[in-house]
Order: C-alpha cells, then structure tokens, then sequence
C-alpha cells in the first residue's frame, strides 16, 4: 500500500509556501487546483508541470488526466491536500506549475491583434476572470502593471478556468515606460474611461488592430498619467440609468466588440 504524503512532508511544505506570492517568486512556480486547472495544465503547458499532488479519491476521480502523464502523481492526505488549496471546499487535485511569465519585449517584436493591460487592478477575481475574457476574445497577452494583483494566485488561477495555460502573462510591466513603445511598435492603445472622449461603438476601423486595450483599478479606474499616453480614452455608451460597469463587465465589453472588428 502506498504510504500517503501528510502535512507535514517535505514535498508538501514546500509545495504549501507556493499558496503566498513570495513564495511562488522565489521558487518560480505556482498551484493550478481542480481538476479544470490541472487538465489544462497538463494539455497545453505539460513541460511546466512538475508534479500533480491528489488525494486517493481524487486520483480515482481524475483517472484519466493522470494516466500517461508523465508526472511525478503523490498521494497524499485530506489535510495535506486542503493545506495546499485556498477554497473552503478543496478539491484534492493539485499542480505545481512553472510561472508562465513572457518579457514585455515580446509584446514589442510581434505584437499580438487584441492584448490586455491592467493597471493597479487589486482583486485576483478580476484577474483570472479578464485572462478568460481574453482569452475567450482571442488576445495573446495579459499584462499587469507593477502593482497588479497576482495572476497566478489560487483566486485567480481559479477564476481563469484554465486561461492562465493559453495567454502570454506579463507581470510586474513599468506600464509608463511599455505603452509607448507598444505604439511605437504600431498597436493602438485604447483606455476604457467612463468620462473618455471616444464612445465604443463609434471606433470602427480603429479597433481592427493591434489594439491593446488598457483597464484600471476597480474603484479608481485608469490613472490620468497612463491614459494620457494611450490613443484614446473610451468610453462605453449606455442607455440605462447605471452609473457605471464593473471591471470585469467593461473588460468583456471591450474586447468583445475588439474581436468582432478583427
């Protein structure tokens, strides 16, 4: 009978420090939890997948991922698989991952047709949620600003559904110093500003690419500074009486009639 991994083993300890940012930058790793996050992971990115930790009942359940891997599969126990998740209910399945960040300079050699870049964007739910939006959208990259919430924490690897494996993420980007010479590389710069001078439906030919849309934080919205140096600052047009979109909701919005014009 294989002996399962506690607690308190070696290889769990250290897997658990990835569940903090620091850890996960010193190690250059991160954790994709479920069983979404790990077929994903295994599917698109599998030379970066070091090792799947599961619980008997998951490795069961996730028979079929796992079969002819190529990984190193630990059992391990109930607790030592909810010491490693940061959900309320773990799922007992979980990777660790190489950090999937790409230099900004990429985004410079061959930018892609539609791109994100956040700036001083805080929850890790939004972050997951806008690489799904993108990635659902067709965008190449992600990029978050110095200060940005963490792409690869558990919240936000989570709400990615498995995105994070299928766009390039750029973290930590000077964005005062990346959005000029995005333009002088030929992408257009668009920041989505409730009070912008250019309405939504009204860019047509503009948003046939490159175009690299720029979202703000949650309450504050894109700083003055950074929208000065984009094309344009957007605004979406609305009928109703709301007082404005949530980030996640403006995101969708954006890229979505992005990707109809491309």
């Amino acid at each position: 009978m294989t002996e399962l991994l506690t607690e308190r083993s070696a290889r769990v300890a250290a897997a658990r420090k990835l569940t903090r940012r620091t850890g996960r930058d010193a190690a250059g790793l991160f954790l994709a939890e479920g069983r979404q996050a790990v077929g994903e992971a295994l599917a698109t990115a599998p030379d970066g997948v070091r090792e799947v930790f599961a619980t008997e009942a998951a490795a069961t359940a996730a028979g079929d991922l796992l079969a002819g891997a190529g990984v190193p599969v630990r059992l391990v126990t109930e607790k030592a698989a909810a010491g490693l998740s940061e959900t309320v209910t773990p799922q007992g399945l979980v990777a660790v991952c190489a950090l999937r960040d790409v230099p900004a300079a990429r985004l410079l050699d061959t930018p892609p047709r539609l791109s994100v870049a956040l700036a001083g964007l805080n929850d890790p739910g939004n972050a997951g949620t806008v690489l799904r939006t993108a990635d659902a959208c067709g965008a190449g990259a992600v990029v978050f600003g110095a200060g940005s919430a963490d792409p690869y924490g558990g919240k936000a690897v989570r709400s990615s559904a498995g995105s994070v494996f299928h766009v390039d993420v750029v973290r930590g980007a000077p964005l005062a110093e990346l959005l000029p010479a995005v333009r002088a590389a030929g992408v257009t710069v668009l920041a989505a500003d409730g009070g912008g001078e250019a309405s939504l439906d009204a860019l047509g030919p503009t948003l046939a690419g490159p175009v690299m849309w720029l979202l703000g934080n949650e309450a504050r919205g894109v700083p003055a500074e950074l929208a000065a140096l984009a094309d344009a600052r957007v605004r979406i047009p609305m009928r109703g009486r709301a007082e404005s979109l949530n980030l996640a909701a403006a995101a969708a919005i954006c890229l979505y009639a992005t990707q109809l014009a491309q």
